[in-house]
């Protein structure tokens, strides 16, 4: 099961989220068809999402898009706060690697390029802050996006595995946030012990838990457990959903798709599902359009 949790230290001045990912992201990375560079790149990107959600209030929802130069192109995640997520790269047939072997996620997302964190709070109108890409590793460049953009000082570690059938299994991470008025001593052990750390995808291939990495992470720091929340991959997409999109074309348009192809298939970006409208289907939408 995904999942994630949240503490905050005794004193108040640190919070904690950690989580595993490995079922949705390997979910994900299956539907998109991803080869292992682009696999673990939207496994970060899924990751993170779960972790900003987490930030969220009920009903709230937050979008990150990772827009750069490289053959990637873009990878959009979607989260609310009830734990669900989805996401999907624009290229998922991409694998680079660095000389060491490991996955080269800077050189697949293309190092000039943006971060654009979109927050639905319910309010009259979306929250969108939007940043340069610090080193296209995903990770960082939310940890620096909270830490300027938020004034959050924060710390993120992901992790994904693939096995050589590209399937994912081990993903999670972690976020730390330094909160008001601050703690020096504890964030200076924190910074010290994420240092000393083993590899984080290594811990999760041992089948660390969410539970186990914040123990490791603030042991000698007294702190509480303030929640545990499922995660799961949950697509928004439906048949009504399609027939809306395609009405918002327009009766010029559908009228075209009848005449060129007599009928047309959307498929959804985010899990793949295909959704075919034959000529009758279209010309009902068509005669909402008219009235």
């Amino acid at each position: 099961m995904d999942y994630l949790v949240r503490i905050i230290t005794a004193a108040g001045t640190v919070r904690a989220f950690a989580c595993i990912t490995t079922s949705l992201v390997n979910e994900a990375c299956l539907r998109q068809g991803c080869w292992p560079t682009a696999a673990v790149a939207l496994g970060r990107g899924l990751t993170a999402g779960a972790l900003m959600g987490a930030l969220l209030k009920t009903d709230q929802r937050i979008a990150l898009s990772f827009e750069g130069n490289g053959p990637l192109k873009k990878i959009l995640i979607e989260a609310d706060a009830n734990g669900a997520l989805r996401g999907y790269v624009r290229v998922p047939a991409v694998h680079m690697e660095k000389p060491d072997g490991t996955f080269d996620i800077a050189s697949a997302l293309g190092r000039a390029g943006l971060l654009t964190v979109t927050k639905d709070l319910r309010l009259k109108a979306p929250y969108k802050g939007v940043v340069p890409l610090a080193t296209s590793e995903i990770g960082e460049d939310l940890a620096v996006y909270l830490t300027e953009s938020e004034q959050t000082p924060s710390a993120i570690g992901l992790g994904v595995f693939v096995e050589p059938d590209n399937s994912v299994s081990a993903a999670g991470g972690f976020l730390i946030q330094a909160l008001p008025p601050g703690d020096d001593e504890i964030v200076d052990k924190l910074m010290h012990r994420l240092e000393t750390l083993p590899s984080l995808t290594a811990m999760l291939r041992e089948g660390i838990t969410p539970e186990l990495l914040i123990e490791r992470l603030f042991e000698g720091i007294p702190y509480t457990t303030l929640e545990k929340r499922e995660l799961a991959f949950v697509c928004a997409c439906n048949r009504a959903r399609i027939e809306k999109v395609l009405i918002s074309l327009g009766k010029d348009e559908l009228e075209d798709m009848i005449e060129k192809q007599g009928e047309t298939e959307v498929t959804c970006e985010f899990c793949q599902e295909r959704y075919r409208f034959d000529g009758d289907e279209l010309r009902r939408l068509i005669s909402e359009i008219t009235g």
